[in-house]
């Protein structure tokens, strides 16, 4: 019985990616980013408990990644897409069903950038793709998780929908900053870029120096700015993994 426990857990963070799409095709990213957040959740601890447990299989790892494939690389690109419908002036067509079949306004949607946004989903399969066969990535990552990218481009849905500040909801209404996200995102996934993993052998100081600090100004700017805080967390851990692969870099 133990041995279905983590594959149950998978299956947990499947289902709230295939409900988190259903809110985002809906444009509620609110809702959608809450149950993303609980898909990563239940990501991050099927594999502890299957290491816990001693049942890990190569059916929990090809499983993992397919439930990835929904929550950190569906949704996100779903998200992106809205924010592209909402810069171009798609945002009442972008996915409305016209009678029983079809999208409304198809012919001119197609005509627009909007769907652009599915670059994120494809580069995500690839990287999730590649990250089965790479064993370079047991104890760190190359390249940005697919759970980090997601958070960063969910969040800056939730920021363009709950901003205050013209200057904010100008920016991320605007559809050329929002395609140089986009390639920023897949390039970013895909990219020979050494980042370091949150995963703990032991507690203490000692070999986890950057973790530690990591986690400790990530709580500073939840406490400072928010919501705001969210993509201002991705960005400070790529450049701390940067930071640190070139301070310990055997000459």
């Amino acid at each position: 019985m133990k041995k279905w426990i983590p594959n149950i857990i998978t299956m947990l963070n499947l289902l709230s990616g295939c409900i988190a799409a259903v809110y985002a095709f809906k444009d509620e990213l609110i809702f959608a980013g809450i149950l993303v957040a609980l898909g990563i959740f239940f990501d991050f601890f099927d594999g502890l408990a299957a290491r816990l447990l001693k049942v890990s299989s190569e059916l929990g790892t090809q499983l993992d990644s397919l439930a990835d494939m929904i929550t950190s690389g569906l949704v996100p690109g779903i998200v992106m897409c809205q924010l592209l419908a909402d810069a171009t002036g798609h945002s009442s067509t972008l996915f409305a069903v016209n009678g029983d079949l079809g999208w409304s306004s198809a012919t001119s949607l197609f005509k627009e950038i909007t769907f652009l946004g599915f670059l994120i989903t494809a580069a995500s399969g690839y990287r999730l793709a590649k990250f089965n066969i790479d064993t370079r990535q047991t104890d760190s990552f190359i390249g940005v998780p697919t759970p980090a990218n997601a958070i960063l481009i969910i969040s800056l849905g939730i920021i363009a929908q709950i901003t205050t500040s013209d200057w904010i909801f100008g920016l991320l209404n605007n559809p050329y900053v929002l395609i140089i996200i986009t390639l920023i995102s897949c390039v970013l996934l895909n990219a020979e870029l050494p980042l370091f993993a949150l995963k703990f052998k032991s507690f203490g100081w000692r070999n986890n120096e950057i973790r530690w600090v990591f986690i400790a100004l990530c709580i500073a700017m939840i406490i400072t700015l928010k919501v705001y805080a969210v993509p201002c967390i991705i960005v400070l851990y790529i450049l701390m993994s940067v930071i640190h692969n070139s301070l310990t870099k055997t000459p």
